[in-house]
């Protein structure tokens, strides 16, 4: 029986099946990382510049992914447990607080949707090996930070530093690549994004990216090895330039307003995990011809 389990092949939509519907429980509780880490992270900041400055703490009460529960932000009602239920909570409530009916975001169903079916599609291609296993979690920790970096712009490295130890450990056995590609592909990654980085902060006085894109493209190089890296940067900034001029376009963007480079490699990642090689070897193959 463990056997079924944990070693089913690709294609198994049983095991996918189950894999979806764990997903949504756990997109529920990413829906909680992605609104308290940075509120965790500012907290820390706060209370560290008041103790420098031997103030009093602006932050005394314990706040972290458990505590406190989860409220309305408008009347502070506690969310109950069969008002949390993934998806079917949010359909049954009509989008509106039980007590003062204040409408709630449907980006929560649409991340648990999302999570839900990222990790069912992922155990559907990859089978419940350690690698597809692992997989799994390299989805989740990408859904995080993409809507993280979106409301933001941070890329914790609370998300980002997991991921690439999780890289590295996941090649020890070359399930994507070799250990020596994966540590080489993370050194590599962090400073390519570095280099241009200080080159566009010479040229122009400003910063183009932050620090925590560097450490998701060594995360990346991680998982899938140096080679794969101009692969992942060639579609992020494509993925990054189709989008941008989109709301550019159609939602009337200001030009000026920056754009978070984050969920563009995290999309990236994804795709390039899935069909980088491919796609390397179509794009090689076009000056072989």
């Amino acid at each position: 029986m463990l056997d079924l389990l944990l070693f089913a092949p690709p294609g198994s939509w049983l095991h996918a099946s189950l894999a979806g519907v764990i997903g949504l429980l756990i997109g529920s509780f990413l829906n909680v990382v992605i609104h308290r880490i940075p509120k965790m992270m500012q907290r820390e900041s706060d209370n560290y510049v008041a103790s420098e400055s031997n103030k009093e703490l602006p932050h005394t009460d314990q706040y972290n992914l458990m505590v406190p529960r989860s409220a309305c932000p408008h009347c502070g009602h506690q969310i109950t447990v069969l008002e949390n239920i993934p998806v079917v909570s949010y359909m049954a409530i009509r989008g509106k607080c039980t007590q003062c009916k204040a409408h709630i975001s449907a980006r929560y169903p649409l991340v648990e949707l999302l999570t839900g079916g990222l990790s069912a599609f992922m155990i559907w291609h990859f089978g419940t090996s350690i690698a597809g296993l692992a997989t799994v979690l390299f989805v989740w920790l990408l859904i995080a930070m993409t809507f993280i970096d979106a409301d933001t712009q941070l890329l914790p490295d609370d998300l980002t530093y997991p991921l690439l130890w999780c890289g590295l450990l996941v090649n020890l056995n070359g399930n994507f690549t070799s250990l020596e590609s994966a540590v080489i592909g993370a050194i590599a990654g962090y400073l390519s994004l570095w280099s241009i980085y200080w080159l566009f902060k010479l040229a122009t006085g400003k910063e183009g990216m932050g620090y925590g894109d560097f450490k998701l493209l060594a995360a990346l190089g991680a998982w899938m090895g140096w080679a794969m890296l101009p692969v992942i940067i060639l579609l992020s900034s494509l993925v990054g330039a189709l989008v941008g001029i989109s709301m550019i376009v159609f939602a009337k963007m200001n030009k000026s307003k920056p754009i978070p480079f984050g969920p563009y490699l995290a999309a990236a990642g994804f795709i390039a995990l899935l069909w980088g090689k491919s796609i390397s070897q179509n794009y090689l193959g076009l000056f072989v011809q």
